[in-house]
């Protein structure tokens, strides 16, 4: 299965990573960071849209191999995306630290981390390359973890966006105390898209939680079907980088609006 591939893969990298850049200096470099952009506010917009940089995918292939980061998170602030997500995983997604940074650099928008999260020092790392919010991947983690990262993340100012894909992952979620919740509509074990998971699962998620719908997003026709299960946050990332004008899209989106 991609997903077993990918943990075993991102386990070999963070190992390399803990040698290059020992945990203690991760935290060195985190006393002097500033506060973080507020993520979660950031989604309690009418309508929110986290926009996506990415280049491909191990479903799709090369989507925009000469993409550059900065620039098109700076078309998604102009057309009212509510915060940007970075993919950073550099084999399969074509993503890396420098894109998070160089967006970072360049747009006032609150900015998600999108990477494989299965070890403590890839939360702290987050922080330390200006990171306001983490992806945690039930697919991945147990309860406990899922608990304990998203209490780590937040006690450093991130906020967490606990992914589910089924029945079972959502309880966990749940259970493990999810502010944010993501209904993945791609099966990470297959690759396979269908919303319909979202139209189940999105009346199951609890008031407490800010529900986020993500992939398989493809027009404004899908964005208002997913409102009447409950979703008003969405994360696009592949319809946006795939479209001729990146702008005009998620105008679409949003309803025609920009800054």
């Amino acid at each position: 299965m991609i997903l077993d591939d990918i943990f075993y893969r991102k386990q070999t990298e963070i190992a390399r990573r803990k040698q290059n850049t020992p945990f203690q200096a991760v935290e060195e470099k985190l006393a002097g960071m500033p506060t973080t952009r507020d993520f979660a506010a950031a989604l309690k917009r009418p309508l929110a849209i986290i926009a996506e940089v990415k280049r491909r995918s191990p479903s799709r292939g090369t989507l925009r191999e000469d993409l550059d980061a900065a620039d098109v998170a700076l078309l998604y602030e102009k057309n009212r995306a509510a915060a940007v997500s970075v993919l950073t995983d550099e084999t399969f997604f074509g993503g890396s630290d420098a894109d998070l940074a160089a967006v970072k650099g360049r747009v006032k928008l609150p900015i998600l981390r999108k990477e494989f999260i299965i070890d403590a020092y890839q939360i702290a790392e987050s922080r330390a390359i200006g990171a306001d919010a983490v992806l945690l991947i039930a697919a991945l983690l147990d309860e406990a973890q899922l608990r304990d990262y998203r209490q780590m993340a937040e006690a450093l100012g991130l906020a967490a966006v606990v992914e589910v894909h089924d029945r079972d992952e959502l309880a966990a979620s749940v259970a493990s105390g999810a502010r944010i919740i993501g209904v993945n509509n791609r099966n990470l074990k297959t690759f396979r898209t269908d919303i319909r998971i979202s139209l189940d699962l999105g009346p199951r998620i609890p008031h407490t939680a800010i529900p986020v719908c993500e992939s398989g997003i493809e027009t404004r026709a899908d964005i208002e079907r997913l409102t009447q299960a409950g979703f008003h946050a969405f994360l696009i990332g592949g319809a946006l980088v795939l479209s001729a004008d990146i702008g005009e899209k998620l105008r679409e989106f949003t309803g025609g609006q920009r800054e």
